[in-house]
């Protein structure tokens, strides 16, 4: 099954690379994940205290519940409601990197 935007839809083109958007997505999905976590727990504690009558499904979110992290990771990312800031590389860093990878070949 293919997730929808695809992949050049979230990359804004290739704006943002694809590692990053791998990044991004298990972040999310982790986020989502502890989500369910908490409502799984909470409403375990209701059911135990004898709070509520509901089944457990029936207390926590439905969109969390019924699709998988990643799935619900990419469609918070291209809704907005999370946004993929990258770090660019400072020039010193990126003159440093640029000059080893050339004593490197060099000493090939």
């Amino acid at each position: 099954m293919m997730i929808k935007p695809s992949i050049d839809q979230l990359t804004n083109g290739g704006e943002i690379n694809r590692y990053e958007l791998v990044i991004a997505t298990s972040k999310v999905a982790r986020v989502i994940t502890d989500e369910y976590c908490q409502q799984r727990e909470h409403a375990e504690q209701m059911i135990r205290d004898g709070q509520t009558d509901k089944s457990l499904s029936a207390l926590i979110k439905g969109d969390i519940r019924d699709k998988k992290a990643v799935e619900n990771a990419v469609q918070a990312l291209a809704a907005g409601e999370f946004e993929i800031v990258v770090d660019p590389m400072p020039e010193e860093e990126a003159a440093e990197a640029a000059e080893k990878a050339e004593e490197e070949a060099v000493a090939e």
